[in-house]
């Protein structure tokens, strides 16, 4: 799974730039996937395969820390809503969705929240008549059904809106998910090779079904084009343990594929209105959402996979939540993430440095979110989307995309947080911006707290870009030619 490789004339532009004289290009040999030196260029002879950058620049290859990988690669054959204006709109537009092969019609990326109506099931069933029809909010913390998709998924007692929330929506999307094994493994093949294609060298994977079952199989068919660590969720943590599965163990032959963290959903989303926070929404102020694992129940959870060697992951977005996930890692001593992180409370900022728990943020959300931040959140006094806050307070920062929330392209990623600017040219609260080397140290292997480095000794995980990065604005960020990705110096694009 590794090569010999000679990259010639690149100019380094992420971690190992600052032990490099000057920024002359120079020549990378790799061996056994290893970086083995680094010089000026024409200085290294070798017996290997050359690869000329011709004064490209290189950068420690990139993560996406937050993935689902099945849902993400299967977006391409569901019906785009996210530029839906009202629910009357998603519906009319799912009336002429062609179902699927299993009968179904599957629409994703809404966000009710910014819409003037009301989603209901009626206005559903009107226009897509008994077609089962099912629209993914774009947080994927709710699911808009009509009435046939209803009764087949055995909700047809429901005397609502059509809108399931929560564990009721994971369970509809764990089922929309559940499709044949050839079929999954080839869309998230093809979505792998649109990640690589962007630098991407490795993710950790948050699908919600068995994934030790899914990653065996995708390795004995050849899958190689990054790296994956991947979750468990409360409900296979007996079998994980069982199984003395550790996280970082490699799994499987070689080490392309490693055990990852317990994945915790202890609240719920800012869209949906469920994620838990101090003060009530504005457009309903007696609702502050709600924690969906009780305290004690993530206490416990937290230290079961400790006492087994598995780290944690806990999505936590409101502000009560993070705290509670706080005190759950300080009760127990466990380490890992918190996911997401959308609203910190001040005093809560400097408890990721002490506690060392890295705060995994997905910077695009803040971009995408402003509308809705502004219109349910405005009266909250905790940090939104504190990312500069967080670093400055010491805090490991990891980024990543909750693809297929937002995409799965870690420069889309980057941009935003450099900038805080959209494609519209507006800025939200610039003053959460982070510098362009913290934004590429955060968004490789396990972020500012990683040792990923372009110097002798590091693995060779690499991307070649086209444009410096470091001298990049936000549309170049957004857009930036990726010439060649290597995984422990073999190319992967």
């Amino acid at each position: 799974m590794s090569a010999d490789l000679l990259l010639r004339a690149v100019r380094v532009a992420g971690a190992g730039r600052e032990l490099l004289p000057d920024t002359e290009p120079v020549d990378i040999l790799i061996r056994g996937g290893v970086i083995a030196d680094v010089a000026p260029t024409g200085n290294l002879r070798a017996a290997v395969d050359v690869l000329d950058g011709g004064g490209s620049w290189v950068i420690p290859g990139l993560w996406d820390h937050h993935v689902h990988t099945v849902q993400w690669a299967l977006t391409a054959q569901r019906e785009p809503l996210h530029d839906a204006v009202s629910a009357a709109d998603a519906a009319a537009r799912m009336s002429v969705v062609a179902p699927l092969g299993d009968g179904r019609r599957i629409g994703t990326g809404f966000r009710d929240a910014l819409w003037p109506d009301i989603p209901s099931r009626e206005l559903l069933d009107r226009s897509t008549g008994d077609v089962p029809t099912y629209l993914l909010n774009a947080d994927v913390h709710s699911v808009w059904l009509n009435s046939a998709a209803l009764r087949r998924e055995g909700f047809e007692g429901r005397d609502d809106d059509g809108m399931l929330r929560e564990e009721p929506a994971f369970e509809i999307s764990r089922r929309l998910n559940d499709v044949d094994d050839a079929l999954a493994d080839a869309a998230v093949a093809e979505a792998a090779r649109r990640a690589a294609a962007r630098g991407v060298v490795g993710l950790v994977d948050f699908d919600m079904g068995w994934n030790a079952g899914a990653w065996t199989r995708r390795l004995k068919a050849g899958f190689d084009l990054h790296r994956v660590e991947f979750a468990v969720y409360p409900h296979h943590l007996d079998r994980a343990i069982a199984e003395g599965l550790r996280t970082g163990d490699p799994f499987g032959d070689g080490d392309l594929v490693r055990m990852g963290p317990l994945k915790v959903i202890a609240d719920g989303s800012l869209g949906t209105r469920t994620a838990a926070c101090s003060h009530g929404y504005d457009d309903l102020p007696a609702n502050h959402g709600a924690l969906t694992v009780p305290p004690g129940q993530l206490h416990e959870l937290l230290g079961r996979a400790a006492g087994a060697g598995i780290e944690a992951a806990v999505h936590a977005i409101g502000d009560v939540t993070v705290t509670a996930a706080l005190d759950a890692f300080t009760d127990t001593g466990q380490t890992g993430t918190i996911e997401h992180a959308q609203l910190v409370r001040h005093a809560d900022l400097a408890r990721f440095a002490r506690l060392g728990i890295a705060a995994s943020t997905q910077p695009r959300h803040a971009l995408d979110d402003r509308a809705l931040i502004d219109l349910l959140w405005s009266s909250q006094t905790s940090i939104a989307y504190p990312i500069a806050s967080l670093h400055a307070a010491g805090a490991g920062i990891r980024f990543g995309s909750d693809a297929p929330v937002s995409p799965l392209d870690p420069w889309i990623a980057i941009s935003a947080a450099v900038t805080r600017k959209g494609e519209d040219g507006e800025r939200w609260h610039p003053e959460e911006r982070v510098d362009i080397d913290t934004a590429l140290r955060a968004s490789a292997h396990h972020g500012t707290d990683g040792t990923s480095a372009v110097t002798p000794g590091a693995v060779a995980d690499l991307a070649l870009c086209g444009v410096d990065p470091r001298a990049a604005d936000a549309a170049a960020l957004r857009t930036m030619p990726v010439l060649a990705t290597l995984v422990a110096g073999r190319r992967t694009h």
